[in-house]
C-alpha cells in the first residue's frame, strides 16, 4: 500500500468514527438538556458553545499544524474526545453540560479541519472537488449512522448509552491515528508563516467562500437542533427523527463523489448558489409538517441542497489552501461553519422563546434565502476567479 493511500484510509477510518459518536448524540442532546431545565435559549448556547471553542481555536490550530506538522493535533483531539464524552454522562446542571460542550468544542478543532488539511495536501490539481468529495463521505457515513444509532441505543438502554457509545469511538479513532497515521509531510510548506490572518482574509475569495459556508451551517443548524424538538408535536419519536436525520446526511454522502467531480470541472460557484437555495428554502417548510413522511422529504431535500454545494465549497477551499497554507485554509473553511452553528442555535433559541418553534423555521428559510442572493450577486466575481484557474 502506497503512503498516500494509507493516509486517506486511516483519516478515512478514524473521522468516520469519531464522527459516529457525535452522531449518536446530536438528536438527543437538546431533549437532554431539556430534561436537565433548558430554555430554547439555553439549548442553543450549549450547542453554540461547542461551535464557539471550534471557531475560536481552529484558525490557531490550523496555522500551527502548518508551521510544525499535523498528527500532534488529531492525536491530543480525539484523546480529549473520548475522556469528554464520559463528561456528558455526569454533567448535572445545564451549566456543567454547556461546559463539557465547551470542551468538547476544543477538542474537536484539532481533528476535523486537520484530518481535512493532510487531504488537502494529497489533492492533485484539477481534482481537489474529487479528493476532499471522497473524505468528506467518511465524515457523513459517520454523522449520518450515528443518529439512527443513537435513537435505537436511548430506546433501547437509556440516555446513557449514547455517550458511553461516544467515548467508545473516539478511543478507537484515537488508537488507530497513533498507531498508523504518518506524520505531515509538509506539502504546503511554501505557504507557512508567509500570510498573516488579516492579509488571507483580504483575499477577495476567502470572505465568500466564509459567507456561504456560514450560511449553509446555519440552515443546518437550524434543522438538527430544533427539529427533534418539534417532532415530538407531531408524533414523531426520537427513534425515527434518528432515522429522517440519518437519510439527510447519508444523501450528502452518496452524492459527494460524483458532485465533487463536477466542481472540478468549473461548476462550483453554480453549485453553491442552487444548492443554498434548496437548502434554505426547504427549512422554510418543515412546520407544514404534520406527519414522519413530510419530515422525511423536507429533511431529505435539506440534505439534497447541502450536497450540491459542500464539495464546490471544499474544492475551492483546497486550491486557496495550496496558496495559503491548508491547515489555514481549512481552519478558515471550518471556523466559518461553527459560526454559522453558533447563531443558528442562538437566534433560533430567541425566536423560539419569543415566538414559537414554527417561527424559528420560517425566519431561518426567509433570512436564508434572501442571505443566499445578496451573498451570491456580490461574491460571484471572486468565486469564479478561484473556480475556473485556481488563482485569486
Amino acid at each position: 500500500m502506497n503512503s498516500d493511500k494509507r493516509l486517506f484510509d486511516v483519516l478515512f477510518v478514524s473521522v468516520f468514527a469519531a464522527m459516529l459518536g457525535l452522531g449518536i448524540v446530536g438528536p438527543l442532546l437538546p431533549i437532554y438538556a431539556e430534561n436537565l431545565g433548558a430554555s430554547g435559549l439555553w439549548v442553543g448556547m450549549i450547542f453554540s458553545g461547542f461551535a464557539a471553542a471550534r471557531a475560536i481555536f481552529m484558525p490557531v490550530v490550523g496555522r500551527l499544524s502548518d508551521e510544525s506538522g499535523r498528527k500532534k493535533f488529531i492525536v491530543a483531539g480525539l484523546f480529549a474526545y473520548a475522556v469528554l464524552s464520559l463528561g456528558y454522562v455526569t454533567a448535572g446542571s445545564v451549566y456543567s453540560l454547556t461546559a463539557v460542550r465547551f470542551l468538547h468544542g476544543i477538542a474537536s478543532a484539532m481533528v476535523v479541519p486537520i484530518a481535512m488539511a493532510y487531504i488537502g495536501d494529497l489533492s492533485k490539481r484539477g481534482e481537489e472537488g474529487t479528493y476532499m468529495a471522497r473524505f468528506q463521505v467518511s465524515f457523513f457515513l459517520g454523522l449520518g449512522s450515528g443518529p439512527l444509532l443513537g435513537g435505537v441505543l436511548n430506546d433501547a438502554f437509556g440516555f446513557s448509552s449514547a455517550f458511553y457509545a461516544m467515548a467508545g469511538l473516539s478511543a478507537l479513532s484515537f488508537l488507530v491515528i497513533v498507531l498508523f497515521l504518518p506524520e505531515s509531510e509538509g506539502r504546503s510548506s511554501s505557504a507557512r508563516g508567509r500570510i498573516s490572518f488579516r492579509a488571507v482574509l483580504g483575499q477577495p475569495a476567502v470572505p465568500a467562500i466564509i459567507a456561504f459556508t456560514a450560511l449553509n451551517a446555519i440552515v443546518r443548524g437550524a434543522l438538527l437542533v430544533f427539529m427533534p424538538l418539534f417532532a415530538p408535536g407531531i408524533s414523531v419519536p426520537p427513534g425515527e427523527v434518528g432515522l429522517i436525520l440519518t437519510v439527510s446526511i447519508f444523501l450528502m454522502a452518496i452524492f459527494q463523489v460524483p458532485l465533487g467531480r463536477m466542481a472540478d470541472r468549473g461548476s462550483a460557484t453554480r453549485m453553491i448558489l442552487a444548492g443554498s437555495i434548496v437548502s434554505a428554502g426547504s427549512l422554510a417548510l418543515i412546520p407544514k409538517g404534520s406527519s414522519f413522511w413530510d419530515l422525511f422529504l423536507v429533511a431529505s431535500a435539506n440534505g439534497l441542497g447541502s450536497a450540491l454545494m459542500m464539495p464546490a465549497l471544499m474544492a475551492l477551499t483546497v486550491k486557496i489552501g495550496k496558496k495559503i497554507g491548508m491547515g489555514t485554509s481549512m481552519g478558515a473553511y471550518n471556523t466559518a461553519m461553527s459560526l454559522g452553528m453558533i447563531t443558528a442555535p442562538l437566534l433560533g433559541g430567541v425566536v423560539m422563546d419569543a415566538f414559537s418553534i414554527n417561527a424559528v423555521f420560517i425566519l431561518g428559510g426567509a433570512v436564508g434565502i434572501g442571505a443566499t442572493v445578496a451573498a451570491y450577486i456580490t461574491t460571484r466575481r471572486a468565486l469564479g476567479t478561484v473556480d475556473s484557474d485556481g488563482s485569486f
